[in-house]
């Protein structure tokens, strides 16, 4: 069943590419707060397959500190993990302080794929719903800052990148067997979305929702509500002093052919002057 996606002006691309720029920009300021002030922050990107999670994580995290701001996707848990606790393998997980951690899908998968395509029982999902919102209370009491963003696109959009993924050996990995089920079982991830939210959508950690039919704007639209919600400070970084190089006068370099060079793979482009 197609939705009627929300009108959108879209952004032109110097327009956004700017706007993208200054926005990095304020996002190694917050980083460098971040770390000196010790505040711990937890994002989660959830949302429809192919509503530009991943993409939206990588503009936020382009230029900042991997040291700071880490990407959390974990794989299908092991057999192992299957016996623990359910949120066990995402505390370890957690950041500590002055830590940014990114989670392109998180604990939710349970009340999303796991609910639709069967991989839990109903009491899982139900003894999930209950605990989520408990987890969450105990994680903002402790400090964490944390921050859920859902990211909806249209039927139609999300097929149409679906289909772009086809013949496109750069994305192919991204389509995998469950993305492309997603599209006959729309009305249970839908459903299942709805039930989430009545049950996780709380006072201490909202959901927020990002409307992602145009990339561009969703994009902006994030990263500028991601910098309202934490209280940086910009701060003045220590003054670097770069030293003279001292004169080598004890040192004489190996000669290259020494060395196993690599192919000079790009003169190979050069192309001959006329």
């Amino acid at each position: 069943m197609s939705q009627s996606p929300p009108t959108l002006r879209r952004v032109k691309k110097k327009v956004y590419e700017a706007e993208l720029a200054r926005l990095q920009a304020e996002l190694v300021t917050m980083q460098q707060w971040v770390k000196a002030s010790g505040t711990r922050v937890v994002v989660i990107f959830e949302g429809r397959d192919a509503a530009g999670k991943g993409s939206t994580i990588k503009r936020i995290t382009e230029y900042l500190n991997p040291r700071v701001a880490r990407i959390v996707a974990l794989p299908m848990p092991t057999e192992r993990q299957r016996g623990q606790w359910y949120f066990q393998r995402y505390v370890e997980h957690l950041p500590s302080t002055g830590e940014i951690v990114l989670m392109d899908r998180s604990w939710y998968n349970r009340a999303g794929v796991e609910r639709v395509m069967g991989y839990c029982t109903s009491d899982e999902y139900r003894r999930f719903l209950h605990q989520a919102p408990l987890f969450e209370r105990m994680l903002v009491e402790d400090g964490i800052l944390l921050v859920k963003y859902w990211f909806s696109v249209s039927d139609l959009e999300q097929e149409r990148r679906f289909r772009s993924r086809l013949n496109d050996p750069m994305r192919r990995w991204k389509l995998s067997e469950t993305d492309v089920l997603s599209i006959t079982k729309w009305v249970d991830y839908s459903k299942a979305k709805d039930e989430m939210f009545v049950h996780t959508d709380i006072a201490e950690a909202p959901w927020w929702v990002v409307e992602s039919e145009d990339k561009r704007a969703s994009r902006l639209n994030v990263i500028s509500h991601l910098l309202s919600l934490v209280p940086y400070e910009k701060l003045d970084p220590p003054k670097v002093r770069i030293p003279p190089r001292p004169p080598a006068s004890d040192y004489e370099r190996p000669p290259r052919e020494e060395n196993h060079q690599i192919p000079d793979h790009a003169a190979t482009l050069i192309k001959p002057k006329d």
